[in-house]
């Protein structure tokens, strides 16, 4: 993450940056790159310096195989934004997004994936749909 960052601070020097009043097409990566360096920083100290805790009980399978459930849950949930953004617009797409997508969480239930994914699809209207005017109808069918 710390070298993505800064590749993406270099790749952002090539334009010009200008300042936080007058941001030019470079500030947005440059900064984007900072924040991801920062943040692959802050993780790597906080592995080094933590030490190695037993897991809880319950944690983990007895059959020793990886649990694939919130990978397939996460891209399943991507492919149904995609395919329900392009044929039945922002409030399905985000709906079954984060509804798929919780479900990934083996302590979720549905009622608290449901609720999250109302939340969340509110969020999108107003953030997207209304505030910044993205050009994603609420609904759309065919």
């Amino acid at each position: 993450m710390v070298l993505i960052g800064l590749g993406a601070i270099y790749g952002g020097t090539d334009y010009h940056i200008g300042t936080l009043s007058h941001m030019g097409p470079g500030f947005f990566p440059a900064a984007l790159g900072g924040l991801l360096a920062l943040t692959g920083a802050l993780i790597a100290i906080s592995a080094r310096s933590g030490g190695t805790a037993a897991p809880a009980p319950g944690d983990g399978h007895a059959h020793g195989l990886p649990d694939l459930r919130g990978g397939v849950c996460i891209l399943l949930g991507i492919l149904a934004f995609l395919a329900l953004g392009h044929y039945g617009g922002l409030l399905p797409a985000t709906f079954a997004i984060v509804f798929i997508s919780a479900l990934g969480d083996r302590k979720n239930t549905i009622k608290q994936a449901f609720l999250l994914s109302i939340a969340m699809a509110a969020i999108a209207v107003v953030v997207f749909w209304w505030a910044l005017q993205l050009q994603l109808p609420l609904f759309r069918w065919g």
